[in-house]
């Protein structure tokens, strides 16, 4: 058969994922701290955006410690620290050196590590950021020059040079001994005495100043970092008895739209309204795709409360085998976009604020072929048998699988195992040894309590 060029006609079907819908999705998986953070990114971008303060939403009583209207928010006290960055910007913009060295200094800086230590290789920057070679062992030069002194090293030796050079003590013998620090961590101080020229008292001195400094001077300036779970949704329980579930409006950012600029922009000057009218559809996207996640969030929320409606009054004991595809599928959600509206989310009620993952358990069969039980509920229960057990008379896996059985619970031994070493508790053996030490007790319990944490 010959070979020729022709016109065919074909029907096929695929996904195309456009940059709105890739929008959408990212939006969707994002914690209320990541949102908050890409929100702003966005507004820095786009001229027609604005954040506005988000509503006031109830506190729930028990539910997650201080109230933002408590004697002010003691976060704000942790926010308004000045970070590493920050300093060194403030230091390098004053500073004498052409635009293209200041501008490179600035990037580098912003490079630096918690610690203080540039740890990308400069060509990698150079290249990253197009910058001449020149330009930025320039930019260097200057965060090194700059306040705590050893920022800006790119290892230990680097990092104790710069900061002997400002004391003015890196003679040829300190320089020397900073290239063999290997010898004074092995306490090869002979050897120590034979490179840097000197004798053993000199060796003891210049090893006392060494240790004086500061081999993490960045570290000075990092803030202490407090994870806080910031509720998405508030569960609580009416008078009626039904279950309120509600978004946290604090969570939520109101971005809006600003029309002023683009009222400002003159009828010929077609590329500015060009860029104005793409602004303009990016932020209507982006606000659209906040109401959807809002709305995906608070739905799906609503049934997991509804599936799971006894752990709101019991805790732990109450909850049911669920799985996220069992909600998408009541819901007529696809299975990865209810996992996406629960990574990262936090619910709130009267026991606490627990993050979307603790209600979803997998089964344990019921031995009456009834209602089976919750992984979480089964592991809670083992919990108490074991801290209630009698001092002399602990049990053992085999016990606590005859105990669960009677209680209903269709479990094997290495399942009780499995859950008892999943939670820190020692063995049978284990435990009664250690009951017999003073502080038993509460080591055991130390440890059933880590898993609870």
């Amino acid at each position: 058969m010959a070979l020729a060029p022709r016109i065919e006609i074909r029907q096929t079907q695929s996904l195309v994922m456009t940059p709105q819908l890739q929008q959408a999705i990212k939006l969707l998986q994002m914690s209320s701290i990541d949102l908050a953070g890409y929100l702003a990114a966005e507004v820095e971008k786009n001229p027609l955006l604005e954040l506005g303060p988000a509503p006031t939403a109830p506190g729930v009583t028990g539910a997650i410690g201080r109230r933002a209207d408590d004697d002010g928010d003691w976060l704000d006290g942790i926010a308004a620290n000045v970070t590493l960055h920050q300093h060194l910007h403030t230091q390098i913009r004053p500073m004498r050196g052409t635009p293209r060295v200041i501008e490179a200094a600035l990037l580098i800086a912003d490079e630096l590590e918690d610690d203080g230590y540039l740890r990308v290789p400069l060509a990698e920057v150079t290249a990253r950021h197009g910058l001449r070679a020149a330009d930025a062992l320039a930019g260097l030069t200057l965060v090194q020059a700059c306040d705590p002194s050893g920022v800006g090293a790119r290892d230990l030796r680097e990092c104790l040079s710069l900061q002997l050079r400002d004391q003015n003590r890196l003679d040829p013998a300190m320089q020397a001994m900073l290239d063999n620090l290997a010898l004074a961590a092995k306490g090869n101080l002979v050897e120590l005495e034979r490179v840097c020229g000197v004798d053993a008292e000199d060796v003891a001195d210049m090893l006392a100043e060494i240790r004086a400094l500061d081999p993490k001077p960045g570290l000075r300036f990092a803030q202490t970092r407090v994870e806080v779970a910031v509720p998405d949704v508030y569960v609580s329980r009416a008078p009626d008895g039904t279950l309120n579930v509600e978004l946290n409006a604090e969570s939520l950012p109101r971005v809006l739209m600003n029309n002023v600029y683009a009222t400002r922009i003159g009828k010929d000057d077609s590329e500015a309204r060009a860029f104005v009218s793409e602004c303009s559809t990016r932020a209507s996207w982006l606000i659209r795709s906040l109401e959807q996640r809002a709305r995906t969030i608070l739905k799906v929320a609503i049934e997991i409360a509804r599936r799971q409606d006894r752990f709101f009054d019991t805790g732990t004991p109450g909850l049911r085998p669920l799985t996220r595809r069992a909600v998408a599928e009541q819901l007529g959600l696809h299975e990865s976009t209810v996992s996406r509206v629960t990574a990262g989310k936090y619910v709130a009620c009267e026991h606490g604020c627990y993050e979307f993952s603790h209600l979803f358990v997998s089964a344990i069969q019921a031995v009456s072929g009834g209602e089976a039980y919750s992984s979480a509920a089964v592991q809670d229960r083992i919990r108490s048998l074991v801290e209630a057990e009698p001092a002399r008379r602990t049990l053992s896996d085999d016990k606590l699988v005859t105990l669960l059985k009677g209680e209903g619970i269709d479990i094997a031994r290495r399942t009780v195992a499995k859950y008892r070493e999943s939670m820190g508790i020692p063995s049978s053996v284990e435990r009664r040894r250690l009951r017999a030490r003073p502080s038993a007790t509460r080591e055991i319990a130390a440890g059933a309590g880590r898993s609870r944490d």
